[in-house]
């Protein structure tokens, strides 16, 4: 058997890719309506994309909305987002020249957020302490202690909801621990969510750590993904929300936003910020796209729940608690290299050193197998 858990789009339990029934639907609506074009879009992007995936992130009555202080540029995919929102910090963010301001990314992190801000121009990218890998979860003294160490005005790089790569996020008195520092210390919120509903199959709860930020006051930007909740990895679909003190600064930041996205894509595609707008803004659709996204995160969550009782009942040596603690496509398994090894080596069976694997590499045909070789792994390598 070959089973290969280092993809990072979701699979079916089939392994195969799913092109959601919502978004099938839309396609052909688009299709079918000769009333579009391919003329150019503004520079920041779709009017109706923008509002009503800020809308998702920060949820139809906040306050800031209300307020008229949020705003958003549509980005290609999450990537561009943190693009948009590093360069506009390095040029603009606590004066003209940010190079040297330390930004912090939890250790580990996806590894896109360090070449993002490199990239931009900032010298100073530094870890905060996230993972711990003895108890197999949050090491929130260590981050806590990182913020209080942190010079004022740092950059922090947050994941919304579905840490990447570990899975484990904090609970909701633990972010409010987190954000008291933060306020206290001025740091800005900078977050990634990438897999807002795919997290828990619930938009509100995977949007709570957002939503409490701007509830105290933050200014702050969040990178969104539409990529794994719409199954759009190929059209790239992002944008990035901004929430401002008021509506004046708002609209300095959107000016200068518009200036770099001018010189970076010059004018964002519409096909995919177009479907999840209509999908977004009408409400059977959203309906139905919200049970779509149940479905997919109900089904890694199930596999979750699977792992870890044939764990349990194998009598596997350890804890197996932290299978089902964490959440979202990527789950630590708390497997050392040696192991990770043997399981590449005699079980063909293949993830990262880390022992990071992609949940939606389990299925129900190969659970079993994957189950047994995990057990033997751990029984046979120390």
């Amino acid at each position: 058997m070959f089973i290969l858990f280092l993809s990072l789009a979701y699979r079916t339990d089939e392994c195969q890719p799913w092109v959601l029934p919502v978004v099938r639907k839309v396609e052909k609506m688009i299709a079918d309506d000769h009333s579009l074009n391919h003329e150019y879009l503004p520079i920041l992007g779709l009017p109706e994309f923008r509002s009503s995936a800020s809308k998702i992130a920060l949820g139809e009555d906040s306050p800031a909305i209300k307020d008229n202080r949020v705003g958003a540029v549509q980005c290609l995919g999450g990537t561009g987002a943190l693009k948009i929102g590093a360069e506009f910090l390095r040029r603009w963010y606590n004066g003209t020249d940010n190079t040297k301001t330390p930004v912090y990314v939890s250790a580990p992190t996806w590894e896109n957020h360090n070449a993002v801000f490199s990239n931009a121009g900032f010298e100073d990218i530094r870890p905060y302490k996230y993972w711990d890998a003895g108890k197999r979860g949050l090491d929130l003294e260590g981050f806590l202690g990182d913020l209080e160490s942190a010079p004022d005005h740092s950059i922090f790089v947050l994941h919304a909801c579905a840490h990447n790569p570990t899975g484990t996020d904090p609970t909701q008195d633990q972010w409010k621990k987190i954000a008291d520092v933060m306020k206290r210390k001025s740091l800005f919120a900078f977050f990634d969510s990438a897999y807002q509903g795919f997290a828990s199959g619930n938009l509100d709860k995977d949007a709570w750590a957002v939503r409490y930020f701007v509830s105290q006051g933050f200014e702050l930007f969040c990178a969104q993904s539409f990529s794994k909740n719409f199954g759009l990895y190929n059209e790239r679909v992002g944008n990035l929300t901004v929430v401002a003190k008021d509506q004046d600064n708002l609209n300095r930041v959107l000016s200068q936003m518009e200036k770099i996205a001018r010189i970076t894509w010059s004018n964002p595609p519409s096909q995919g910020a177009r479907l999840v707008a209509i999908t977004l803004n009408t409400p059977e659709l959203f309906a139905e796209w919200k049970d779509n996204v149940k479905t997919m995160a109900d089904r890694v969550l199930l596999m979750r729940a699977q792992l870890k009782e044939k764990l349990k009942a194998l009598g596997t040596p350890g804890t197996w608690e932290h299978i089902t603690e964490q959440i979202g496509m990527f789950s630590f398994t708390g497997l050392n290299p040696k192991q990770v090894e043997y399981m590449v080596k005699e079980k063909h069976i293949y993830l990262m050193a880390s022992g990071r694997i992609n949940m939606c590499g389990l299925t129900t045909k190969n659970i079993d197998y994957v189950a047994e070789s995990i057990h033997e792994a751990v029984t046979t390598v120390q």
